[in-house]
């Protein structure tokens, strides 16, 4: 019996955004990383710089693919693109959504929030994860026995990761663990995912981060 050909797969959060509205921005064009966010994708190329990465892919938002770019200079790749790796899509986008000063304190917003399971808000969870699933398995065959790294956004990245773990998927979004130019890496043994790592190469720069701490976007 052959050995299990194995394949890591690094799914990797955007860096900070540059957003003075602190609006939830999900799809909307024309956001790009701020200066620190740039700083961030250096920080996570860095960090795989010595791994065997033969794959890069990125969401098509500017954030994704901008985290992406040192990534693939990096091993002299191009850059693919995935639209099943898109942020999901919410009703609250472009709006503000700040405790005590957004759209979920105005009542005729409230009826949007009548169901957190599905949620009735946004792209269904399971959506979200069978479209990331399948955009992950994509990325092991094309780097099938080196690595891939898959750039995309906090919410698909965790909903993917507790679809993966056999959690159920409707969560409190306050305990994610997804932190910006954080590195959540899928090991495979042929098309089977074995473990699951996660790693902050840009903690140090997070810290720095107004947007880490009100979390205005994904």
């Amino acid at each position: 019996m052959s050995e299990p050909v194995k394949t890591t797969v690094h799914v990797l959060r955007h860096g900070e955004v540059f957003n003075p509205n602190k609006v939830l921005y999900g799809r909307l064009p024309d956001f790009h990383l701020s200066e620190l966010g740039k700083q961030m994708a250096k920080a996570a190329a860095e960090a795989l710089k010595d791994r065997d990465v033969t794959y890069v892919v990125a969401s098509p938002l500017e954030r994704a693919q901008e985290t992406a770019a040192p990534i693939a200079a990096e091993f002299d790749l191009e850059t693919a693109t995935d639209i099943r790796l898109i942020e999901s899509a919410n009703y609250f986008e472009g709006k503000k959504v700040g405790v005590g000063d957004g759209a979920l304190t105005n009542p005729r917003h409230w009826w949007v929030l009548r169901d957190p399971i599905t949620p009735s808000w946004g792209e269904a969870y399971l959506a979200i994860a069978q479209r990331m699933f399948a955009a992950v398995q994509a990325a092991r065959v094309a780097a099938e026995g080196h690595e891939a790294v898959c750039v995309s956004h906090q919410l698909p990245i965790w909903t993917l990761r507790r679809y993966v773990e056999k959690k159920r998927l409707w969560h409190d979004p306050r305990r994610r663990q997804c932190g910006l130019a954080s590195l959540t890496s899928f090991r495979f043994e042929d098309s089977k995912v074995v473990g699951i790592d996660y790693s902050e190469p840009a903690a140090h720069l997070v810290a720095m981060s107004a947007s880490a701490k009100t979390a205005k976007g994904a």
